[in-house]
């Protein structure tokens, strides 16, 4: 038997304007989730030239890992229905703010401030809010910086700006915060009282272990990290640098 002639299977829309529309709305909601996939890739090229700095001018990378998404459109209209809002792009882009998300799990908490700096401060971005649940914790103990930008996604039509939420966290934060979700999950955000203390005093132990880890650091290397420039010319032994050294001292007698 076929599947749509089974009993309490949902027919297939007949009705033209119902079909017209879902049509113009496959065909835009694709074009608008690209936009956000392009923005994702801007942000994402964006920290990798950031790590890439960090990396030849301190011999020091803060940035652990990074992971994006863009939400499914399932996701999207679920909360759009659930906010009551119209199911229509301009409404939803106005109104959702996490369509694109980029995640940055960095070593020590002061790197967390150090990435967000660098990113923000770049003059093509534009800070539209920031939540810092760092230095203020959610009650239930959770950290981590949300940062809302905009960035410039340049198409064949011209510029769109296109927000993206960024979170950034220690390693701790984010092992902790991936535990928290897991259980929030399972008990469909109704957590026994014994768990919701149990992860409490998690993230206090994960904020000892960032304090812990990041005084070790500092005493390893120092406040903004220790350097070896011999490093910073790969491939060049120091025969070759003399000699650079002596044609630049002729050059400039």
């Amino acid at each position: 038997m076929n599947q749509h002639n089974k009993p309490g299977a949902l027919a297939a829309p007949t009705d033209p304007e119902l079909i017209s529309f879902a049509q113009q709305m496959r065909q835009d909601f694709s074009r608008f989730l690209m936009e956000y996939r392009f923005g994702i890739d801007e942000v994402m090229t964006k920290v990798s030239i950031l790590r890439e700095e960090f990396l030849h001018l301190h011999q020091y990378n803060p940035i652990e890992h990074v992971s994006s998404r863009v939400k499914s459109p399932e996701s999207i209209f679920t909360k759009v229905l659930k906010q009551g809002l119209e199911p229509t792009l301009p409404v939803i882009r106005e109104n959702l703010r996490d369509i694109a998300g980029v995640r940055i799990t960095c070593s020590f908490i002061a790197d967390t401030y150090r990435v967000l700096e660098a990113l923000t401060s770049q003059s093509d971005i534009t800070l539209v809010n920031l939540k810092d649940y760092i230095a203020q914790p959610k009650p239930n103990g959770y950290k981590s910086l949300h940062a809302i930008i905009e960035v410039p996604v340049f198409l064949s039509t011209g510029p769109v700006p296109v927000v993206v939420e960024v979170q950034i966290r220690t390693i701790a934060m984010d092992f902790w915060a991936s535990l928290e979700h897991k259980i929030n999950y399972k008990y469909a955000g109704e957590v026994p009282e014994r768990l919701v203390a149990d992860l409490t005093e998690a993230a206090r132990a994960a904020e000892q272990l960032d304090q812990r880890m990041e005084q070790l650091h500092i005493e390893i290397h120092g406040e903004a990290g220790e350097r070896d420039d011999r490093a910073a010319l790969p491939g060049i032994d120091d025969d070759m640098l003399r000699r650079i050294f002596e044609s630049a001292r002729r050059g400039a007698g």
